[in-house]
């Protein structure tokens, strides 16, 4: 199954990095040796390097580099420092997170701040299938009860232990979340949409007192992890840039906003992150039963944490497409970006019109 690993490419014109600098700065954390850097592609946020370091005599060791975006100016999605320093207490107390190797605040080196981790080896699931892996030839049923297997793991995960108790502010996380993101749209608005207007006020409207306090990732879905080669089991969660202290509920209602079944609209279909409508996977209802049963924890107010999730992404859909608007990028993905806001939150007002988070079509 080698040609289903994850694999990166040449490194963009307008990404490359400084090899003088960083040789020295490897060398200098006791990794020394010509290098060769790659890219990998995927991805909306932070840039993700493949570092293959040589040194005289030893096989070339693999390792990877995390950096902001260009042009972005150091916010909570892209601190460098935060996320190394979750990396390395998670990796005392739990196995399913790479390594870090080293931090760098100072910009003078690469521009900006990075850190640096052992590559995780396996495979991950993206938009499209890995080479040589057809959707109809994997079990579903394995595979998605082990991600969701996996995210209660993290919601299960002893913070104090590893040195991540003061990672956030449980307290009030749900309303200062709807807050956060209905301002965040205001700011990136284009056109006037009804069914956003009428989703933000009555997620304001609604809004449940915190489930419970946990880790959350805020971002889990399948290509967001790495399952070993033989699809056996996930060997790494990857992209905490967005993780916290707050309501485990709200991460499970980003993994279910994420989670495409046959039977939804074709928006959803364009949009799937992974295999969740491979043969035999759990459906909605089963991942939430799923996730309760591993956790122990109840799930209320279903409803708000989907159609709030479904929010979220459309307010980073409107995000993206505000740049093209303004010219500030060209790429095409991004000119039909506003129709996955129309199509988002159409499907969230839809939900709570139904109290459902099963039936997506009219």
């Amino acid at each position: 199954m080698n040609d289903s690993l994850d694999r990166p490419e040449a490194v963009r014109e307008d990404a490359r990095l400084d090899l003088d600098k960083l040789t020295g700065w490897l060398a200098a954390h006791a990794l020394p040796g010509a290098i060769e850097v790659l890219q990998f592609p995927r991805g909306y946020s932070n840039l993700t390097y493949l570092l293959r370091v040589s040194a005289e005599g030893a096989a070339p060791r693999e390792i990877v580099l995390r950096r902001p975006p260009l042009g972005v100016k150091i916010a909570s999605a892209h601190d460098m420092g935060r996320e190394h320093r979750i990396l390395s207490g998670l990796a005392s107390v739990w196995d399913k997170v790479p390594r870090t190797i080293g931090y760098e605040p100072d910009e003078s080196v690469l521009g900006a701040p990075f850190y640096v981790m052992e590559r995780a080896h396996g495979v991950i699931f993206r938009a499209k299938q890995p080479k040589g892996i057809a959707l109809s030839s994997l079990d579903g049923r394995a595979l998605s009860e082990t991600l969701i297997d996996t995210l209660a793991e993290i919601h299960g995960i002893d913070v104090q232990a590893a040195g991540l108790a003061d990672l956030g502010k449980p307290a009030g996380y749900n309303a200062r979340q709807v807050k956060g993101w209905t301002e965040r749209y205001e700011k990136a608005k284009t056109d006037e949409i009804a069914d956003v207007d009428a989703i933000a006020r009555w997620l304001a409207e609604h809004t449940p007192p915190e489930s419970g306090v946990a880790l959350i990732h805020n971002d889990f879905k399948y290509d967001n992890v790495v399952y070993a080669p033989d699809l056996s089991r996930i060997v790494a969660v990857l992209d905490w840039e967005m993780s916290t202290l707050g309501d485990p509920l709200m991460d499970l209602g980003t993994t279910l906003s994420y989670w495409v079944e046959a039977s939804d609209p074709p928006l959803f279909t364009a949009m799937r992150f992974g295999p969740t409508d491979a043969p035999r996977s759990l459906r909605r209802m089963e991942v939430v039963e799923r996730w309760q049963t591993k956790t122990g924890r109840p799930v209320t107010s279903l409803v708000f944490y989907f159609a709030f999730a479904l929010f979220k992404l459309a307010v980073v859909a409107q995000q993206l497409y505000q740049r093209y608007a303004r010219g500030l990028t060209k790429e095409p993905r991004y000119a039909f970006m506003i129709e996955g806001v129309k199509g988002l939150t159409r499907t969230a007002v839809r939900a709570v019109e139904t109290d459902r988070i099963d039936v997506l079509t009219p």
